[in-house]
């Protein structure tokens, strides 16, 4: 049977480059999740062409960058660190913030996402995490609750060190906390995460790693992505994107997935 794993796009609705790229990856099947920014700029328009792809469709928790130009600016990555480890979070505002985002998805979608994760990896700090589980109980009760993303890391062998200390950092800030939780909520996760790299190099640095990836994965596996059909900004990190999407819908992935004993599932399934 092989090694089944999830292989999930982040950042739908982000905008249109993105989405765009994501539905002609899940149309490949080279998606079997997609991640959405349910208070995005394109995610109202984007939302009816993805439901029509077989792949699971996430909330993608947003707590650090601003999408919305008329709302309050979120904290940033740092500033949410700092004040969740502080003990420092205002619970008004993260409840505010939470149940925006699961409304907006539920009105698009017309029912509870089948998975929760979070931007920069928010839903696993503390203080967060307790929140989000809490209403996740409160909205879905045991029989249709959404399994949520686990952040630590898969294996790592003959991967570079950067992406390697990156992968462990991301575990450290909350990992351990949240499988706790959701395990006395009986909620379930993934086995552990892939895909995390300074998100530079382009095309063939990504080919790279994308193999090494393969090769350390086992059944149960998240493998995280951000690609997108085009640059849109022309920045650093669209480029990378750009080069993401490249590689994903490449003929010589399904031969590095056979190699590796490797096939593209849903959790769900």
């Amino acid at each position: 049977m092989g090694k089944r794993i999830v292989v999930c796009g982040d950042d739908f609705g982000m905008n249109a480059a993105i989405d765009e790229g994501m539905l002609r990856l899940a149309a490949m099947g080279r998606l079997s999740a997609v991640s959405c920014l349910s208070l995005g700029p394109s995610f109202r328009a984007g939302a009816p062409r993805l439901a029509r792809h077989d792949v699971e469709r996430g909330l993608h928790l947003n707590l650090t960058q601003t999408l919305e130009p008329a709302c309050d600016p979120l904290p940033g990555l740092r500033s949410l660190i700092l004040r969740a480890y502080a003990g420092r979070l205002d619970t008004r505002w993260l409840d505010a913030q939470i149940a925006r985002q699961f409304d907006a998805f539920e009105a698009a979608f017309g029912c509870a996402p089948d998975y929760v994760d979070g931007h920069q990896h928010v839903h696993q700090l503390p203080g967060v995490r307790s929140r989000l589980l809490a209403q996740m109980a409160r909205r879905y009760g045991a029989a249709r609750r959404p399994w949520l993303r686990f952040t630590a890391p898969g294996g790592l062998d003959g991967l570079p060190w950067k992406a390697a200390c990156k992968a462990r950092l991301i575990g450290a800030l909350g990992a351990g906390g949240l499988a706790r939780e959701a395990a006395t909520r009986g909620m379930r996760t993934n086995r552990r995460l892939l895909g995390v790299y300074g998100f530079e190099g382009g095309r063939r640095h990504y080919a790279r790693l994308l193999q090494h990836w393969l090769f350390n994965a086992r059944d149960g596996d998240v493998l995280m992505c951000h690609p997108a059909l085009h640059e849109t900004g022309g920045d650093a990190l669209a480029r990378q994107r750009r080069a993401e999407f490249d590689v994903l819908a490449c003929a010589p992935l399904g031969e590095w997935m056979r190699a590796n004993g490797v096939r593209i599932g849903r959790l769900a399934d």
